[in-house]
């Protein structure tokens, strides 16, 4: 892993495409990510950028934007005005295009030190998104924050699978990833379940049940097809994520698919349909929000 310390000029992004309908901006602190070479790696639609990648092999490198927390305040007065003329809410989804906590994180602190940041100017709404258990390093802020901004914890969570035929593992083991979701659930905090990319389950009603007694406030669940930033999958379809997918189940790699899991997960927990689900907007199967397939 090559890690590199960069400064950037910015660090609020005005976000398009996908992310378009779920924030105002994105916001990440790292380029690259210590994960790229686990399973939730393989199908990361970033690995496509060739922007950030520059030539790079993903998994492999990390930039460190360690003037992060520094140009947040710098920007974030003119980046809120921005939001609020333009669609009446400053939003941040952090983060995007990497892991707020993956493992340089424990060295450079660069997510702890946004969340400080956020104490004092904090955006209407943040979405903190991550795979990683060290989320739990940063809770008590996260609790504190929660009360200053309206503020949802995404846990990525495949589905009641923890790996894969030919792939990689996870960063984090889905037992130690549902006890995240319960510590976060326990204080009250807003927190979601979000199956990107959705795996072929064994027992859905099994796993949305126990989802449920942990206490969380929601399910997304979110296909390739139509998550990876690409109307078919396309970008997917290049990695070995469909394949191991139909080794175990041929139906799970059409959208189908997600929809019939998404009804069941809706018997008991309020349930979001990709960019609909990331941007909050939750129903049980017979109050259909947009997004919900018909």
């Amino acid at each position: 892993m090559k890690v590199d310390e960069i400064y950037c000029k910015s660090i609020l992004t005005r976000t398009s495409g996908y992310l378009k309908t779920v924030s105002s901006h994105s916001l990440n602190p790292y380029v690259g990510c210590g994960f790229g070479r686990s399973a939730c790696g393989e199908a990361c639609y970033v690995r496509f950028n060739q922007w950030l990648m520059r030539g790079r092999e993903w998994g492999q490198f990390v930039d460190v934007k360690i003037n992060a927390a520094e140009v947040y305040l710098q920007t974030v007065e003119k980046e809120k005005k921005w939001a609020r003329k333009n669609g009446g809410c400053f939003s941040i989804f952090f983060s995007s295009s990497t892991d707020p906590w993956q493992p340089v994180e424990r060295k450079y602190r660069l997510t702890r030190q946004l969340l400080k940041a956020m104490q004092g100017d904090p955006p209407d709404q943040l979405i903190l998104q991550t795979h990683a258990t060290f989320i739990l390093d940063d809770i008590e802020r996260i609790q504190s924050l929660s009360g200053i901004c309206g503020l949802r914890v995404h846990i990525s969570i495949e589905g009641d699978r923890d790996r894969l035929p030919g792939l990689p593992p996870p960063p984090c083991s889905l037992e130690d990833r549902m006890e995240v979701l319960k510590k976060f659930a326990d204080r009250g905090i807003q927190t979601v379940a979000c199956l990107s990319p959705l795996y072929p389950m064994k027992a859905p009603d099994a796993f949305f049940s126990r989802l449920s007694k942990i206490g969380i406030s929601a399910v997304v669940i979110d296909h390739f097809i139509q998550g990876d930033g690409t109307p078919d999958g396309s970008r997917t379809l290049k990695t070995k994520l469909p394949q191991a997918m139909t080794e175990i189940a041929p139906e799970s790699v059409d959208l189908s698919y997600r929809d019939a899991v998404a009804r069941i997960a809706g018997k008991y927990l309020p349930v979001g349909i990709s960019a609909s689900g990331f941007a909050g907007h939750y129903s049980h199967t017979l109050d259909q929000p947009e997004g919900w397939p018909a």
